[in-house]
């Protein structure tokens, strides 16, 4: 508490001068500005200055993502407060935490994260797609709270979008860039923009390719090194506009992603890390190294496409947004890391979802209003097959694991899920005075949650199907099957108000409602009174924030205080073998955010962000412990990061940079247990689901040049081993679960603009 207390001081200390909001583009707002540029954005379904609008946004440039290190989504933990995002099965499906709320600990295919995404405005329900189009951005913007009026579905944490680059329509332009580093990774990324038409059609072709070798140790003889990268992802759009009211923007893209499985420690269930099941134990095995005899290889793949209409009278808009989206994941995940075979997973799906949004804004008269509806469709088909305890094969003979388990066994289990949501909503601001604005917005949402062809039994040894447990116990039948479905309805909104203090100062104030549909739980796979359904969460928010640019724009402190009043929030509980779908009743949340940048001259620029939470549970008990007062999981209560640009010389070849950023994130939970016994009896406990506080330093050195530029670019500069992910498997298979963050990496990047 002491340590806390005094990086809380020091952080106060260094807010008075640092700065950090958006990591803006200068002359984003289309005129040049002296001091602080400021980017534009779309967080209110409308073109306004991000320091112009009056919510918890982070906006970043596709320039800066760059400069910034910002190489995949979990990057942006570094420069957004209050946020974690890991990604426990790869880039391609990251799990992201804003201010508390997330998914959790929840791993399973079917649910959806309480954080939307969005690219391009386009929602994407399967959490198997968030990381797919990461290339070629124009910038990304994380609003932080809820988002129930003009998001709405899944966004009780808040929202990411991520906007791709359009067509530029004045010639053809384009780059491409090349990389090397550590572990051999190659990377080869992108874009030509062509004009069709002059002033009328332009298309632009993007693309990104990475790979490289695995960045954990793998020790077992002849066995395969783990957390590789291989992924491959190709964009093409298209922007007409046939006039200067109507704007025609249509994209296609592919991904896939194919990197071997991310690493994970076996801590086994005695004090000592040794398993009382197999006698392993990791002994004197460096953090990246592990002992895996059957590592796999985890394959994503998307493809999809988006068609935005516009079109623009005057004082009115009208938008509409189609989407299609396709792909899905088949993993083979040694999920123990050790030299024998304790629990194989293969997980495979297939998502499918359709999106439609159509809108009309309206700005005239000191009113600004913006009214539409929503209508979205999504499906997943889940096989998946678990093998437990498959080294006792040869040595105990197999038997139904009834009423428990004296032998291995497997599992298959499939299923599918079908979405549908349906919703409208309105919101308005209006001028009451020259300085203060009024707005209210109101969401209603319907949602329909369906369960069909479920389908579940035991296997043997030779994986063949013995005994079906769902639709229920009996004979193996695979013509039977379970189905079930639940409605859910809900209202959602916010009202605030919002005060120009000056043309640079901008104060804040809301209270908005966020709304998650109902889930069922589709990791049951023992009993058909597994797969029930939990109920919606809901999270009452109250805010205030600053947002100021001081100093002739040498300066920009932007500020933010809010609580939270959360309900039901849908998280995991394991028992034994299985993964339980649970609801909490409720949490209280309490936090602060501070988001800095400062110009102390034309060439050097420094920034910070700091956050700061306390969250509990209320009323919470899981497998018979009372969880009382506990702290929700991926939520540290201080979150601080800073960096600095120094240009160090100007040259005909171009700006030589000096960047240096840091991130630091406090002790974190990776359970609602927190520390406590998992059950009655727990001799272990759930301490080692955490990772302690850690410090995470990256550095680069660049040339920015009219036409060419490069880099040489470090992370993880100390090689500071953390965790990222945490299960509890000690009641089944006698050890601990902990995913491996990334070690350090360096590299060279080269590229031309032409």
């Amino acid at each position: 508490m002491r340590r806390f207390k005094t990086r809380l001081t020091l952080c106060a200390g260094v807010a008075a001068i640092l700065a950090t909001p958006a990591y803006a583009q200068d002359a984003e707002t289309g005129e040049e500005e002296a001091g602080i540029g400021d980017i534009v954005v779309t967080a209110q379904r409308r073109a306004e200055r991000a320091q112009a609008t009056p919510l918890a946004i982070t906006a970043i440039g596709g320039d800066d993502l760059q400069t910034k290190g910002v190489f995949e989504t979990a990057d942006l933990s570094a420069v957004v407060p209050n946020m974690q995002i890991i990604s426990p099965y790869g880039r391609a499906q990251p799990n992201i935490s804003l201010r508390g709320i997330s998914v959790a600990n929840e791993y399973n295919a079917n649910q959806a994260s309480p954080i939307g995404v969005y690219i391009d405005d386009a929602y994407m329900a399967s959490r198997t797609s968030h990381g797919m189009q990461l290339y070629d951005l124009e910038r990304v913007e994380v609003l932080r709270g809820p988002q129930g009026t003009l998001y709405g579905r899944n966004t009780t944490g808040g929202a990411v979008n991520f906007i791709t680059m359009r067509p530029q329509l004045d010639g053809t332009s384009g780059f491409v860039e090349l990389g090397y580093g550590k572990f051999n990774r190659v990377e080869a990324s992108g874009a030509l923009d062509a004009t069709l038409v002059p002033d009328k059609v332009g298309i632009r072709i993007a693309g990104n390719y990475i790979k490289s070798d695995g960045m954990v140790d793998n020790l077992f003889p002849g066995g395969k090194d783990l957390q590789s990268e291989n992924s491959l992802g190709v964009r093409v759009s298209l922007l007409a506009k046939p006039s200067e009211d109507f704007t025609i923007f249509a994209k296609f893209y592919h991904g896939k992603d194919k990197p071997r499985q991310v690493g994970n420690h076996f801590i086994g269930a005695t004090p000592t890390g040794v398993s009382p099941l197999t006698g392993y134990g990791r002994g004197t095995l460096g953090f990246y190294q592990v002992q895996a005899n059957d590592p796999g290889v985890f394959e994503f793949d998307g493809t999809g496409g988006l068609l935005n209409l516009s079109y623009n009278t005057g004082d009115w808009t009208l938008t509409s947004i189609t989407s299609y989206d396709s792909g899905g994941r088949k993993l083979k995940h040694d999920a123990d890391n050790a030299p024998m075979d304790i629990l194989q997973i293969y997980w495979n799906d297939k998502f499918k979802q359709f999106n439609q949004e159509v809108r009309v804004n309206y700005d005239a008269d000191g009113v600004k209003a913006i009214l539409g509806g929503y209508y979205g469709h999504d499906r997943v088909d889940v096989y998946n097959q678990f093998q437990f305890l498959f080294f006792l094969r040869g040595i105990v003979p197999f038997a139904l694991p009834f009423p428990a388990a004296t032998s291995g066994f497997g599992v298959d289990s499939r299923y599918r899920q079908t979405r549908e949501s349906k919703a409208i909503f309105g919101q308005i601001e209006y001028e009451l005075t020259d300085k203060l604005t009024a707005s209210l917005g109101l969401r209603y949402t319907w949602d329909s949650l369906k369960y069909s062809r479920g389908n579940a039994n035991i296997l043997d040894y030779n994986l063949t199907p013995v005994f079906n447990t769902i639709p229920a116990p009996g004979p193996f039948n695979p013509a039977v099957s379970l189905n079930r479905s639940d409605d859910f309805k809900a209202l959602s909104g916010k009202f605030g108000l919002d005060y120009k203090v000056s043309d640079d100062v901008l104060l804040y104030a809301s209270y908005s409602r966020g709304y998650r549909a109902g889930a069922i739980n589709g990791g049951g796979y023992l009993s058909p009174a597994q797969i029930d359904f939990v109920a919606p969460e809901k999270v009452n928010a109250y805010e205030v924030g600053l947002k100021s640019d001081l100093l002739d724009r040498r300066l920009r402190l932007n500020l933010a205080g809010f609580y939270y009043d959360y309900k039901n929030q849908q998280l995991q509980e394991v028992i034994g073998a299985v993964a339980l779908l649970r609801s909490a009743p409720k949490a209280k949340i309490l936090g602060f955010e501070a988001e800095m940048t400062a110009l102390l001259s034309d060439s050097f620029k420094i920034n910070s962000t700091l956050g700061i939470l306390s969250t509990k549970y209320k009323g919470l008990t899981l497998s018979g412990i009372n969880l009382e007062g506990n702290r929700l999981p991926f939520a540290p209560k201080l979150t601080w990061s800073g960096g600095a640009d120094w240009t160090v010389a100007n040259l005909d070849a171009g700006k030589v940079v000096l960047n240096g950023n840091f991130s630091y994130a406090s002790q974190q939970w990776f359970s609602p247990f927190n520390e406590k016994p998992s059950f009655v009896g727990d001799p272990i406990t759930n301490i080692r689901q955490q990772q302690k506080g850690y410090w995470l330093v990256n550095g680069q050195l660049r040339l920015d040049g009219e036409k060419f530029y490069g880099s040489l670019w470090a992370k993880n500069i100390f090689n500071k081993g953390y965790h990222v992910y945490g299960l509890d498997l000690r009641a089944a298979f006698a050890y601990d679960y902990l995913a491996l963050g990334s070690p350090r990496t360096f590299g060279a990047t080269v590229g031309v603009k032409f």
